[in-house]
């Protein structure tokens, strides 16, 4: 599929808005048929063209975001620009705006940029007292925090509820365990999740396997897993990707409770 740069007027401020509104707000000049953006707050660059004024198309320069991105679009071939790792299709400015978006919520997230925004905001903080590590922990948690919810897409993982104030995020292997902050920025190592699976993950009585299955511990009687509720996610799957499963064996083997 070969892009389209002569769109009519309103069809370029579509691509404009597009890209606007879900955080590309630097434009650079027009890449040959495409248009290109970058954004203040995010470490990726965004190429959108269409096709005879109807198919849209994003092509994005992050390899690890493009490997995460999960069926938004149809990935297509041909000459794309220089530096663009991977471009895709889609039918309408909706699935464009959500694409977008999505591109730009992993960008902040992976693969390193919690760590790296974590190690400039504490660069030039002290750290000789436990009162001012304890300060550099709380910048850290709450770029995790923040970097969750931006992997997640603002919802528990599980339940999908959509409410920040009550979301958690949760360290899959805690962070006073963690042996280096690699570790505890690491998107990989956290879970998006209501507060009463995130007491129940922390306290050992659930953990997952690999493939996102809830598993109950033995010491959760189901008395109580039925009151909280937990019986009617007992099917469901979280979406983990490869990246979740060392954290997630660290959890199973030593947190959750008489499972061994």
């Amino acid at each position: 599929m070969t892009s389209d740069i002569a769109q009519s007027a309103p069809v370029r401020t579509l691509l404009f808005k597009a890209a606007n509104d879900n955080g590309f707000d630097i434009a650079w000049n027009d890449q040959g048929k495409w248009l290109c953006f970058e954004s203040s707050l995010a470490p990726v660059r965004i190429w959108l063209s269409t096709f005879h004024n109807a198919v849209l198309l994003c092509g994005i320069s992050s390899q690890a975001v493009a490997s995460a991105i999960d069926d938004l679009g149809i990935p297509i071939s041909g000459e794309l620009p220089a530096e663009c790792v991977t471009a895709w299709s889609v039918n309408s400015f909706a699935e464009l705006h959500k694409l977008i978006r999505r591109v730009f919520q992993l960008s902040r997230s992976l693969p390193s940029e919690p760590l790296r925004l974590f190690r400039e905001r504490t660069k030039t903080m002290p750290r000789s007292t436990e009162a001012e590590r304890l300060v550099i922990q709380r910048v850290g948690q709450d770029i995790f925090r923040e970097r969750l919810m931006d992997y997640w897409d603002g919802k528990c993982a599980i339940t999908g509820l959509a409410v920040p104030q009550l979301l958690r995020a949760s360290h899959i292997k805690p962070w006073a365990v963690c042996e280096t902050d690699e570790e505890r920025l690491d998107v990989f190592n956290g879970l998006l999740l209501a507060p009463h699976l995130d007491a129940a993950f922390d306290a050992g009585l659930i953990s997952f396997s690999d493939d996102g299955k809830m598993i109950a511990s033995n010491a959760f009687p189901a008395e109580g897993f039925n009151l909280m509720g937990f019986d009617q996610y007992a099917h469901r799957r979280i979406n983990l990707t490869p990246s979740h499963s060392n954290y997630l064996e660290w959890h199973r083997k030593h947190c959750l409770l008489g499972n061994s």
